[in-house]
Order: structure tokens, then sequence, then C-alpha cells
């Protein structure tokens, strides 16, 4: 039988009922699809850490509501996009998912609330959900805040001479004065 707090694979319903708290930390280095979006591959010891309170919310006349209240932060490194050297970067994620019965309802629901509805699933792999969150809170044009610790050099700009001007030639031949056609004939 699975520990039914297996971060990748929860009973979600039986959480939700009985109001369970669950934290604990995932290594960076196994999150692959974030491992892949970092620049370097991240530290042996580093991890997101996280948290989850699962819980029922009554609704009058019907069947109280499933939520799972996550909350996950990591340190990544990232590349600058102005000096292309490595960034620190902290991550937040601070969600609230509420779980309904079937995928139709989700859909329905997802369009019309602005609360994340998800399809109760019959294991929930929190570790993915967790990866998905993080991946979602990268900042999409990652750069140092202010100047960078080492800018790149500006290329020097090499002596020129002024390119030709093609229609100086044009400007001559309109300043001679044409021959004199009228002593012939």
């Amino acid at each position: 039988m699975r520990d039914r707090r297996d971060p990748r694979s929860l009973d979600i319903a039986a959480l939700c009922r009985e109001g369970e708290s669950l934290a604990g930390q995932l290594q960076l280095a196994q999150l692959g699809r974030l491992a892949d979006s970092l620049f370097g591959a991240p530290a042996p010891d580093a991890a997101a850490g996280w948290s989850a309170q699962a819980s029922l919310k009554p609704v009058p006349g019907g069947e109280a509501e499933r939520w799972l209240h996550l909350q996950a932060q990591a340190e990544v490194s990232l590349q600058c996009q102005r000096c292309l050297e490595a960034l620190r970067q902290p991550l937040r994620v601070q969600r609230s998912y509420r779980f309904v019965q079937h995928e139709q309802e989700a859909e329905r629901l997802d369009e019309e609330l602005e609360e994340d509805v998800l399809a109760l699933p019959p294991r929930l792999d929190l570790a993915e959900l967790i990866e998905d969150e993080l991946i979602l809170a990268l900042p999409l044009v990652p750069r140092h805040e202010g100047a960078c610790p080492s800018p790149l050099p500006r290329p020097a700009e090499p002596e020129q001479e002024p390119a030709p001007n093609p229609f100086a030639k044009l400007a001559g031949l309109r300043r001679t004065p044409p021959p004199d056609d009228s002593g012939s004939a």
C-alpha cells in the first residue's frame, strides 16, 4: 500500500476530508523540466521547499468543495539576457486549487471563475504540480536588477572613410556645360 502522504501520489479527497498539511523539499536536479530551463545544472543540494494545506469548504445545500493551498519557493540560476552571466533568481509560488469530480465540470468552472479548478485525479503528483508552478514563475526575460555586475564590452567602432555618395558623379555632370551644337549645319 502506498503512503497517502507521498507527494508523488496523493489522495486529495482523503487529505481534504482530514484537513491535512504536508511540507517537504524537492531536489531541483530531480525536476527535469525545470532543470532544463536553468543556467547550468543545479547544485546537488539545491532544493525547492514547499507546503500544502488540504481543506473542505462547506457549501450550503451542496457538496463541500475540496481545496489545496500550495506554497513553494526556490532559488535558481538563470542567464541574464543583458550580460549573459549567471543570475540568482528567487522563485515564489502561492496558489490555491479547487478540485471537482469531472474534467467537464473543471473546464466549465474554469471559464466562469477566476480560481484554478482541476479535475480530481485518483492520485495527484504534487511534485509535478509544484514543478509546473515553478516553471510558470520563471521570468520571461531574466536580467539583473539595475546594472549588471560585468556588462558586455561594447565593440570598438572601426574608423571608416565615408562611403562615396553615388550621386556625386551625377552632380559633377550637371555642372559641365553641354557641347555647343549651334555652329554645325
